[in-house]
């Protein structure tokens, strides 16, 4: 196909696009093809022509309308950037642009409702400005604009996951937008999107001489006259606005942004204006089959399966495959995090000491009521409903510790956690379908097991698909990456049928304390202690393996089988916090790191300080949650997400800037 000239490939593609369209249309209007032909030409209105005039054709026209955007973005911030794992996606933008319309839409709805393009558009220019700030202008081109970018998803997902539960009889109707939905019922927001889109047509005239220029280097552009930071300032804001307006008419589409510009240079686009407007046609192309196979899938199930979910669950195993084929083992350019203290001394465990007690008093004590705030210890009948939590989120937070550190020591990989790997993400899956093959009423004696071979299941994946590149941590974060999206694409799916148990489910997902039980509590901390005092006998072993396994090996260590076991260990950890609690961000990749900032740089120091720091957030995180909003509470999950994303995005911030 590389051999095939330009103006031959655009031909090429456009003779695909007729009969995908047809199948489109067949397939959104319910008509087999000779009813089709036959309502086009009819004359009389009936209940079909109309289906097929403001639900099947403006569908159509959509997909065309926002595929062609999506990918003429993604071709934009590959080439300003030249780094082929770049998207709206993959660098925050379209975590940014969701909360800024979910933003807009509870505080100035009618704005939302009239201009929500810059609602969006304030979003993604705030997540992609904090994203380059962390990757720094050596960073763009590598790993650190992606994992920058991923940690701005989760944070800002976090908070938009946090408004949208918080608000839901406002933001009901956002869970299908925020699966991706293509379905119409008339020309409006067709009508409404495609001036918004003009700007690519002197897009694709003037920004091919610059892009061309970006790629011999940013010195040698200079050197032959290019303006270069306006001009990418400009080729940036281009590419947001596409994808603003995108998100703001259909939702989140994740994938096609990504998709388009690696195939199109795949297919042989080997110039800038080549790539530009193959990369059209291409998001087109491949954003129809995409809808028509969620039509497909909502005729053969009978649910709303939703387009964005449909192109996660096709992209993200591209995702994998095109990390796998552009990163290298190590990458050159690695985010970097404050070093902190040489050791851990008693000045330190005082004031740790300290933290935990008036952790303590707020979360037994202080309390907020109809009379204000007051600090008091609790009755019976609240310690009763209060300490379950208490000891529950304080567990948690400790188990997740665990297994952030002992990822990090087993792989050497600085940014391993449970749910940056994507272990949260097996056992939440895992959990999900035991939910539906069992029910709720078995659902507490099934869900650990569930959980556990979820873990299992994705910690098999890691270990093999990234033995190739020595578990490089590119490559296991952008693994993380990918599993991410699957489990997002499955919740949609989920959450788009608006069903009682879609909210009920979105309870647990958020991650909350608030029907642990005394039973659950204790078995929970119980659990935790046990396997915390397991990974604490191979405190010798995991030192030796953080220095490498030749060293490990000529000690007289075995070492893939204590591989084996350690992972397993961390599987039982996750699958056990995961099952009650939920998923919960950022905390088993945060905490490891302060304990190592605070001076704890052996094992044993590390795990006690790391678990106890856990232990410490969580139970802050869930105070927090309680107290903010009375009457109303933020599930603790949501809240130690958005602490611990927020300070984690500061160190980067911080460490960068150093």
């Amino acid at each position: 196909m590389a051999a095939v000239s330009a103006p031959s490939r655009h031909v090429l593609t456009l003779l695909a696009l007729l009969p995908l369209a047809l199948l489109h249309l067949w397939l959104a209007a319910d008509l087999d093809p000779f009813e089709l032909w036959a309502m086009l030409g009819a004359a009389e209105q009936s209940f079909e022509r109309l289906q097929l005039q403001l639900s099947a054709l403006p569908r159509l026209s959509m997909a065309l309308l926002v595929g062609a955007a999506l990918g003429l973005s993604g071709s934009l911030l590959q080439q300003i950037t030249q780094n082929r794992l770049v998207s709206p996606m993959t660098i925050g933008a379209s975590s940014g642009a969701w909360l800024g319309l979910v933003l807009a839409t509870l505080l100035v709805p009618a704005f939302a409702a009239s201009h929500g393009q810059w609602a969006a558009l304030g979003g993604a220019l705030l997540a992609v400005g904090l994203v380059l700030l962390i990757a720094g202008r050596s960073g763009i081109g590598g790993l650190p604009l992606v994992l920058g970018g991923m940690a701005m998803n989760l944070l800002l997902g976090a908070l938009a996951a946090g408004l949208v539960l918080i608000n839901n009889q406002y933001t009901q109707g956002l869970f299908v937008w925020g699966a991706g939905d293509l379905a119409q019922i008339d020309w409006h927001w067709v009508q409404w999107l495609w001036p918004k889109l003009l700007l690519a047509v002197p897009l694709l005239i003037l920004a091919p001489r610059p892009l061309s220029l970006l790629q011999l280097g940013g010195d040698a552009a200079q050197a032959r006259g290019l303006a270069l930071w306006p001009v990418m300032l400009v080729l940036f804001l281009a590419a947001l606005w596409l994808c603003a307006v995108s998100i703001t008419a259909v939702g989140l589409i994740g994938f096609i942004g990504l998709l388009t510009p690696n195939l199109a240079k795949m297919l042989g686009a080997r110039t800038a204006r080549d790539e530009l407007s193959y990369s059209v046609l291409l998001g087109a192309l491949l954003l129809l089959a995409t809808d028509a196979l969620a039509l497909l899938a909502n005729q053969l199930s009978g649910q709303l399966v939703p387009s964005g979910a449909a192109a996660a669950l096709i992209g993200a195993p591209v995702l994998l495959w095109l990390a796998r084929r552009h990163l290298a083992a190590e990458d050159p350019h690695g985010l970097r995090l404050p070093t902190g203290a040489e050791r851990f001394g008693w000045r330190g465990a005082l004031w740790l000491g300290l933290l935990a007690g008036l952790a303590l008093v707020l979360a037994l004590g202080l309390a907020r009521g109809v009379e204000g705030w007051r600090l008091q210890w609790p009755s019976a009948l609240v310690w009763s409903l209060r300490w379950p939590r208490v000891l529950t989120a304080a567990s948690a937070g400790a188990g997740l510790a665990i297994a952030g550190l002992l990822l990090q020591r087993l792989l050497r990989n600085p940014l391993a956690s449970p749910d940056i790997l994507g272990l949260s993400a097996g056992a939440t899956l895992a959990v999900m379908l035991a939910l539906t093959w069992f029910g709720g009423a078995l659902l507490g004696a099934v869900a650990p097991l569930a959980a556990f071979v979820g873990c299992l299941a994705v910690l098999a994946l890691l270990m093999l698909l990234g033995r190739r590149h020595q578990y490089s941590p590119a490559l296991m974060a952008l693994l993380g990456i990918s599993l991410g999206a699957l489990l997002n694409a499955a919740l949609q799916f989920v959450l788009a049928k608006g069903s009682s148990d879609s909210f009920a489910l979105l309870g647990w997902l958020a991650g909350s304390t608030y029907r642990a039980t005394p039973a659950q509590a204790l078995w929970l901390t119980l659990g935790v202690l046990l396997f915390g005092a397991l990974a604490l006998l191979f405190q010798r072993a995991l030192t030796l393996i953080g220095i490498g396994d030749g060293v490990a090996a000529s000690r007289g260590l075995d070492v893939p089988r204590l591989r084996l076991a350690l992972l397993v260990l961390v599987a039982l950890l996750c699958a056990l916090v995961t099952s009650l609690l939920g998923p919960v961000a950022f905390l088993g990749l945060l905490a490891p790191h302060i304990a190592v900032m605070l001076g704890a740089r052996r094992v044993a120091p590390q795990l006690f300080l790391a678990a106890a720091l856990g232990a410490l957030l969580m139970l802050l995180a869930d105070w927090a949650g309680r107290t903010l909003i009375f009457p109303l509470q933020i599930p603790v999950g949501i809240v130690a997400s958005v602490l611990c994303g927020g300070y984690f995005v500061f160190l980067l911030i911080r460490g960068r800037l150093a």
